[in-house]
């Protein structure tokens, strides 16, 4: 029951991934999420997550951010980053996924999501039939009902380390690919 929330991969960051080996493998639509993905949680677009995006267009993806987030926290950060955008994503619902995807004029085949989140962000690109990538949170300092859900995260990553570790793959499979 609990493979439900794992994701495909457990990274400690969106700025480690190897994104030339993904676009390898054929995938050519990113959905990210944004606090403690990209950025601490309320943070603006810095530096690094402009030269990620600019790079990701580069190498020829196209991304798409879905946020359950309002316009006005959401917007500006796109913008900087150039970026379409969903606010108000209703995650895990995979309405915001699909219309991510339509955005994006990608499928489920060669579109991938990360976020830093099971219950939501990995728990709805799983449910849309997405390849999840989860990251660590960024910032530890957050909103009292984000800090509820870490708790009950951190059992379900237990389990998805402890077997991860039986079956002997580890975390970066998608270099392996």
């Amino acid at each position: 029951m609990l493979e439900t929330f794992y994701p495909d991969e457990y990274v400690d960051s969106a700025y480690g991934i190897p994104y030339e080996t993904l676009y390898s493998m054929g995938y050519r639509g990113i959905i990210f999420d944004v606090d403690n993905t990209l950025v601490p949680h309320g943070a603006p677009a810095d530096r690094p997550a402009v030269e990620l995006f600019e790079k990701l267009r580069e190498l020829g993806f196209s991304t798409c951010i879905l946020s359950n987030n309002r316009e006005p926290r959401v917007a500006p950060f796109a913008n900087r980053v150039k970026s379409p955008y969903i606010y108000k994503g209703g995650k895990p619902s995979v309405k915001g996924y699909r219309l991510a995807m339509e955005v994006m004029k990608t499928e489920t085949s060669n579109t991938l999501f990360i976020g830093d989140q099971l219950f939501t962000d990995v728990w709805g690109a799983r449910r849309t039939g997405l390849y999840s990538i989860l990251v660590k949170p960024i910032d530890p300092k957050e909103e009292i009902q984000i800090v509820m859900k870490r708790y009950l995260e951190a059992v379900v990553l237990w389990f998805y380390k402890r077997r991860r570790k039986k079956t002997g793959s580890g975390s970066h499979d998608f270099c392996k690919k």
